[in-house]
């Protein structure tokens, strides 16, 4: 945690400065102690402990407004910290996501809650503290020597308690967070196909792999709550015995007379006090090590998805020509190729139409032209920029795409339309009505503000797509990739949509269709057809369908495209 030190390290600063005046603050009662029973008791001077007794007060108070300030400083540095990390942590958090499936938004953000929290609770005072248990042991050793060899006997002993702890609960309390993570996300995928579960009668057999899942992550959970339990045993046991231990030593010297009455009562104490911090270690040695594994994601999810240089500015002329030059891909997390080699391009308002079997890498290409996915070789060039370069501002300007599997944002619909930012009206309207939408949505009880996502309006697959549809024409983007966009409409629909192609290609901008049906083909200006991720066919659709009708007697494999 040496970067966050470092960034606060003016916040970390004050909290210093103010544990110094609490720590000193609370020497006063072990001195009022020393006053009442060496002076008072032994003098009966009423006016000392009147005197000492507000002294004590005043400086009780002091020590209280410098907790409440030190709490206060503490929380706003958590928030500050919130702030400074969150913003680039959920953008690389969905980059991870994106690129290689696997960290959840979710998670990274909940362990910067896990680094604020510990930063910002009790925990993190020890720390501060530490350095007074010194001052409190050389106290001690003015008392008398052996008072404070028996303070560092037990500050030894607390110490060696704190390391058992991280020896012996590191490595279990890791595997219990792996496999509580496991069970959650497990759960919520199942969750998501509910429906499909209860058709089937598909439950009883995920609720027996859900009992085996759970019943491993309770054991490991177990064994963590054991060592804990365990450790915090033994602690507590040796601090009742300590304070016992600081008693009979003191009780011992005064017998001996090294010492006064009031100055045992001191050192047991002061023997407290200056053991504390370290009790305190031992009981927040969980959450320390919960913390600090959460900090070690973050910045390695930070290292390995940093933001992605400036692109062209949104008002930049950008003409939408592909270039896809010799690109090979693979699936997120897998080192098998999914497209080989596959080159062509597209000028400007232009259409291409990409067709080929189930699995031969269509909706690949679509993602690793929008730079979704990213691509081992070759390259891909958006209007003669590196598609990997795009910044998200420039992208909301001039990219539409529609996924194969589309889903609703949580929202309402204007503004999964608006691609969940400010709402123009007009433009939300206008891409509706293209997408053929506009009166359905009219026909809503809520009309654009019905709410979407999983507590929202249930919509056919068919309505989806066309709102998808409707999202990627908003803003007039000049570049969409439409991924099987007539996949869910009827022959009505289609001619609809056959009509919004042709539309857009007269405005000059780009189209990429993915499909199986080959009624759209006809608004095509290119043909490419995939076949196990190599390029089969490629070129203007009359030529390539005259090739796939008489494809039995052509020979098999890849061909070279221009």
């Amino acid at each position: 945690m040496n970067a966050l030190i470092q960034a606060f390290r003016k916040e970390w600063r004050l909290v210093g400065l103010w544990s110094l005046l609490i720590n000193a603050g609370m020497l006063m009662p072990s001195l009022y102690m020393l006053q009442v029973y060496d002076r008072v008791l032994l003098g009966r001077n009423q006016l000392t402990l009147l005197m000492s007794t507000l002294l004590l007060v005043g400086v009780l108070l002091l020590v209280c407004l410098a907790e409440m300030a030190r709490s206060r400083l503490l929380v706003n540095t958590g928030m500050r910290i919130d702030k400074a990390f969150a913003p680039e942590l959920l953008q690389a958090s969905f980059q991870s996501q994106r690129l290689r499936g696997q960290v959840q938004p979710a998670q990274a953000l909940n362990d910067l809650t896990q680094v604020r929290q510990f930063l910002t609770g009790n925990g993190v005072f020890a720390f501060f503290d530490a350095p007074w248990v010194v001052i409190y042991i050389g106290v001690m050793f003015v008392l008398h020597p052996w008072l404070g060899v028996l303070a560092i006997g037990c500050g030894a002993v607390l110490l060696g308690i704190a390391w058992a702890g991280h020896r012996l609960a590191a490595q279990p309390a890791l595997a219990a967070l792996q496999a509580s993570q496991q069970v959650q996300a497990d759960q919520q995928a199942k969750l998501r196909n509910a429906q499909v579960i209860h058709a089937m009668g598909m439950l009883p057999a995920l609720h027996a792999d859900w009992e085996s899942r759970h019943l491993r992550q309770m054991v490991a959970q177990q064994s963590v709550e054991h060592i804990s339990h365990r450790l915090q045993a033994f602690s507590k046991f040796f601090r009742y015995t300590q304070q016992s231990l600081s008693l009979a030593m003191g009780a011992w010297l005064v017998v001996r007379g090294d010492i006064s009455p009031g100055a045992m009562i001191v050192a047991s104490t002061l023997m407290s006090r200056a053991l504390q911090p370290l009790d305190l270690l031992v009981g927040t040695w969980r959450p320390m090590l919960a913390a600090r594994a959460s900090w070690g994601r973050m910045t390695a999810l930070l290292r390995d998805h940093a933001p992605p240089p400036s692109g062209p500015s949104a008002q930049a002329a950008w003409s939408p020509a592909i270039d896809c030059r010799a690109v090979s891909a693979n699936a997120p997390g897998s080192d098998q190729a999914v497209l080989q080699s596959v080159s062509f391009q597209v000028q400007a308002g232009q259409v291409l139409c990409i067709m080929g079997p189930s699995g031969s890498g269509k909706s690949t290409l679509a993602r690793v032209l929008l730079g979704v996915w990213p691509h081992t070789q070759g390259e891909v060039l958006l209007g003669g920029q590196p598609v990997q370069g795009l910044p998200a501002a420039w992208r909301t300007e001039h990219i539409g795409y529609l996924p194969q599997d589309m889903d609703l944002l949580p929202g309402t619909l204007a503004q999964n339309i608006a691609r969940m930012g400010e709402v123009n009206s007009e433009q939300v309207v206008a891409a509706a009505r293209q997408a053929g939408i506009h009166d359905l949505i009219l026909r809503l009880p809520q009309g654009y503000n019905t709410p979407t996502g999983e507590a929202g309006i249930m919509l056919s697959a068919g309505q989806k797509q066309r709102i998808g549809l409707a999202r990627a024409l908003y803003a007039q983007a000049s570049l969409l990739v439409l991924d099987e966009p007539n996949a869910h409409l009827d022959d009505a629909a289609e001619q609809a949509l056959l009509a919004t192609v042709q539309s857009l290609k007269s405005e000059g901008k780009t189209v990429v269709l993915i499909t199986h049906r080959k009624p759209i083909v006809q608004a095509a200006d290119w043909l490419l057809v995939l076949a196990s991720g190599q390029v089969k066919h490629w070129g203007p659709p009359s030529q390539v369908l005259a090739q796939l009708t008489a494809a039995i007697t052509l020979p098999q494999g890849p061909v070279t495209t221009p």
